[in-house]
């Protein structure tokens, strides 16, 4: 956990797009449905921001495609903390109780559980690390050498990459290198940079108290730009790619994929007034009136009664809460294309421009 931050300098060529992703999580179709709607090929640089593992079962695979693709393309990565995951277990740096609760809470979309399984052993119990330890790495010593390879911070004359934030721009080999990859909740310390600061880690939408938002995050005034989407992590997430400016002060571009099916609004929606967007961390909840489709509670955060999904409500050790959800109705106008998340007896949960939200309107396949 005391291991520092390793620095590398990152050279990008003005005569080059350079596209930045992060937090892929093991999603290998969005990955790859991103790449290709970008027009990714061998003429543009690819930065990836760290955490392409965990949360999934398609870990291994994503991080052996991304492998291959830094052979044959110009691939830069950045480690995240669930990159640095299986080498916290083959370490031992956390105690067995702790690697115990996680491996058993994440089972086969934990990635050193499927090198283990993978591997043939078990690792169901403490005892069983030891061994386990041993059979991945001699089972996967090309994917731990890539892991182990990877830098904390790439540093650019005008920009810093680094996936979770850091607290200034000097002196960064002194930082500890988890706490730049686990960094929660950057964009609410107040820092501002010199250089721009791309990070993921959080999503954005959780900075988002009224409408859900999954789009990157960018402040001109303090040099941040956050960028995950959420991809794997949330129902409604979506995998980002940040496009750099060719021009230093020049814009920032985007765009993103998030696997939806595509429907076509029928009718004009206005906005509604003052939403709630229920996220992580702010989800607590007191259950009024339960219902089959939907259940009317009260957010405790806020006090506020509002109609969910009954299917997303959640049972927790501090009680009754939900995955995240809205109550905002989104503004529409008929023929726009919207990706749609359910279809339910009181209108479709879809998203628009990367904002989830309600229509009420009717839908037509495009």
């Amino acid at each position: 956990m005391d291991q520092k931050a390793v620095v590398r300098p990152v050279s990008l060529s003005r005569d080059r797009r350079v596209l930045v992703i992060s937090d892929i999580h093991g999603n290998l179709p969005f990955l790859k449905g991103l790449l290709k709607k970008a027009g990714f090929s061998s003429s543009d640089i690819l930065i990836v921001l760290g955490d392409i593992l965990e949360k999934s079962t398609g870990s291994l695979d994503t991080l052996r495609y991304l492998m291959d693709l830094s052979g044959t393309h110009t691939v830069y990565f950045v480690q995240g903390n669930c990159d640095a995951t299986p080498l916290g277990f083959l370490s031992g740096m956390w105690p067995d109780d702790v690697t115990a609760r996680y491996g058993g809470f994440w089972g086969e979309k934990s990635t050193w559980v499927a090198m283990a399984h993978q591997a043939g052993v078990p690792v169901d119990h403490p005892r069983a690390y030891p061994a386990a330890r041993k059979a991945i790495e001699a089972r996967f010593p090309e994917e731990l050498a890539f892991l182990r390879r990877m830098p904390t911070i790439l540093l650019h004359e005008n920009y810093l990459f680094v996936h979770g934030g850091v607290p200034r721009e000097d002196h960064l080999e002194d930082l500890r290198a988890w706490d730049c990859m686990k960094n929660d909740e950057f964009l609410s310390q107040n820092h501002a940079f010199r250089r721009w600061v791309i990070v993921g880690h959080w999503p954005v939408s959780l900075y988002h108290p009224d409408i859900p938002a999954a789009n990157p995050l960018i402040l001109p005034d303090r040099h941040i730009v956050s960028i995950d989407g959420g991809c794997t992590l949330k129902e409604d997430g979506q995998l980002n790619a940040l496009i750099l400016p060719r021009e230093p002060g020049g814009d920032f571009t985007w765009l993103a994929y998030d696997g939806l099916p595509t429907v076509v609004a029928l009718e004009d929606q206005a906005p509604s007034p003052d939403p709630l967007n229920i996220r992580w961390g702010h989800s607590g909840l007191e259950v009024l009136e339960l219902g089959e489709e939907f259940s009317r509670c009260r957010h405790l955060e806020t006090g506020r009664e509002v109609d969910i999904p009954t299917d997303f409500l959640r049972e927790g050790p501090q009680g009754t809460y939900c995955q995240d959800i809205t109550d905002y109705r989104l503004p529409v106008k008929a023929g726009d294309a919207l990706s749609l998340l359910r279809q339910t007896s009181r209108g479709a949960l879809v998203k628009k421009d990367g904002v989830t939200g309600w229509y009420l309107g009717r839908l037509a396949r495009p």
